[in-house]
């Protein structure tokens, strides 16, 4: 044998002897060779270093080792060295760290576990949102670019580098941009770099990026101290600006809602005169057809549940309409003209009604559900948007624009405008006056049915439910003109507004008694409304 051929054996005997006490097919780097690293007494630093490594390497099947070491059933063997899962009891059943593979029993004294405190499984979780950037599954993939923003750490640049170079979602990408942005801020990446960072970061312009950039500003380098405040303070004022549109999404909602409660009432007020204190029981039967009708469709149609607010809403016009015809035929025509005898006797059905309601469905709330097509939220900005309230916010504006129609453009409309704006001449022209009453009553009835049908998706279910909205409705009536749906409208959303902008710094109960002080003194201004109703009756 030459010297040559003699020399390269010795070789090859020093590199399998050096690689004889590594795990089988371990590497330097690879995952197993890193997992091997948990054996032996670390303290918790080394062992959050260690799961920082694992996150590094990119490998998925290292999940199974940092699932275990989060659940405390990570162990190595006493000798050998050797990382296993081991669950159950004694002996213990014992699978491989990398695969998960089963790998026979063990008795627990032959085995140490690695062990944690709550920092270290924070490590692991943000191990695991890094690991998940490689997922064929795109939502996961944008979950876990979004988690890793505010806990991304110098170690896992690289991961981020890989998962840029794969990723084909533009959106998913963008996000993975700012998350490798963030974790070059805690880095000691070169200035140059990390203005560039700071960049991409005060492009996010939220309060997460707000707190990322918040430990740059603590820095030294003056530079990079001056962008990042530089930054920061355009983030504050896009935030406040947002915050401001937010207040008014938030004042519409309100006034969406106020408005549908407030516009029956317009019309019985201001037709009749009526001060009717039952009007919120109408709001309720709405609300609680809707539960009679999506149980029925849950025990029998489960399948038809994203229809049961459509089939709900004629219902609820129908049954209200019917309680405020029969109160109208039975009560209220005797007491035309004793405004506090009405206010009485209405008061009176309105007890009426929620003690009937409590012995037929009880006194506790009733769960009314969201159609899918009204359930969750999306972005506008920084601004948050629920599906049920853009939805209850369109139906307010369809249900004023219909009733607009109807008593501009149809015969019995004509009818109820006469007999408002002059009862006796109305009565002197043929207009059976009685008649428009009863349908009036009806009517306002039967919208507060079906205000009572989207109330529910928003609140409880509940006999209490109409007494929360008759005050408010009133000032609404009072506020924008008694009888007049276009001062209704205004109302509404002025009320709206200016509650929701009261609240932050007032409180929502304190903020109501603002409103209306405000509405007090105005009506000492205008004692008609905003749009007072004319005609030669209301003139006289």
């Amino acid at each position: 044998m030459t010297t040559f051929a003699k020399r390269l054996l010795l070789l090859l005997a020093i590199a399998i002897a050096a690689l004889a006490g590594r795990p089988a097919g371990a590497q330097e780097n690879s995952p197993a060779a890193v997992i091997a690293e948990f054996a032996g007494k670390k303290s918790f630093a080394e062992t959050e270093e260690t799961v920082r490594k694992l996150a590094a390497t990119g490998d998925l099947q290292v999940a199974n080792a940092l699932n275990a070491l989060a659940a405390g059933e990570l162990y190595y063997r006493k000798a050998d060295n050797s990382v296993v899962i081991a669950r159950g009891g004694d002996p213990l059943d014992v699978f491989d760290a990398l695969t998960g593979a089963p790998a026979g029993t063990a008795a627990k004294a032959d085995l140490d576990k690695v062990k944690v405190k709550n920092s270290t499984r924070n490590v692991v979780a943000d191990a695991m949102g890094s690991l998940t950037l490689r997922s064929p599954d795109e939502g996961v993939r944008r979950t876990a670019a979004l988690n890793l923003f505010t806990s991304a750490t110098p170690e896992q640049i690289d991961v981020l580098d890989a998962a840029l170079a794969e990723e084909s979602v533009p959106d998913i990408k963008a996000k993975l941009g700012e998350a490798r942005a963030a974790a070059i801020l805690k880095s000691d990446r070169a200035s140059a770099e990390k203005l560039e960072a700071i960049d991409l970061v005060s492009a996010r312009g939220d309060r997460q990026a707000l707190a990322v950039l918040s430990g740059i500003r603590a820095g030294e380098d003056v530079g990079l101290v001056a962008a990042a405040t530089k930054a920061a303070e355009a983030i504050e004022s896009r935030i406040a600006a947002w915050t401001q549109a937010q207040n008014v999404w938030y004042g519409i909602s309100l006034g969406s809602v106020l408005l549908l409660a407030a516009i029956g009432l317009a019309i019985t007020f201001g037709v009749m005169g009526v001060i009717n204190m039952a009007h919120g029981e109408m709001i309720m039967l709405g609300a609680y057809t809707t539960f009679v009708v999506q149980e029925a469709i849950r025990s029998h149609a489960p399948f038809l549940f994203d229809y049961s607010l459509a089939i709900a809403l004629p219902l609820a016009f129908l049954v209200a309409g019917a309680v405020g015809l029969l109160m109208e035929r039975c009560l209220i025509r005797f007491l035309y003209g004793r405004p506090l005898e009405t206010l009485l006797a209405t008061y009176g059905v309105s007890l009426i009604l929620q003690q009937a309601v409590r012995l037929v469905f009880g006194a506790t709330n009733q769960e009314v559900g969201n159609p899918s097509w009204m359930s969750g939220s999306f972005q506008v900005g920084l601004m948050s948007v629920t599906w049920n309230r853009m939805w209850i916010i369109f139906f307010a504006l369809a249900v004023f624009g219909a009733l607009l129609f109807a008593l501009n453009r149809t015969s019995a409309g004509l009818k109820m405008r006469a007999v408002t704006q002059n009862r006796k001449m109305a009565s002197a022209m043929g207009i059976r006056t009685p008649f428009v009453d009863a349908m009036t009553f009806a009517l306002g009835s039967g919208i507060a049915g079906i205000a009572g049908v989207a109330l529910s998706q928003i609140d409880n279910v509940s006999p209490d439910l109409g007494q929360g909205y008759i005050i408010d409705s009133f000032m609404v009536v009072v506020f924008g003109g008694v009888g007049n749906l276009w001062g209704t409208l205004v109302g509404a959303m002025s009320l709206g507004i200016v509650n929701k902008f009261l609240e932050p710094y007032a409180g929502a109960v304190l903020g109501k008694i603002v409103v209306l002080v405000l509405i007090i003194l105005f009506i000492q201004k205008r004692p008609r409304g905003l749009f007072a109703q004319k005609g030669r009756f209301v003139d006289a």
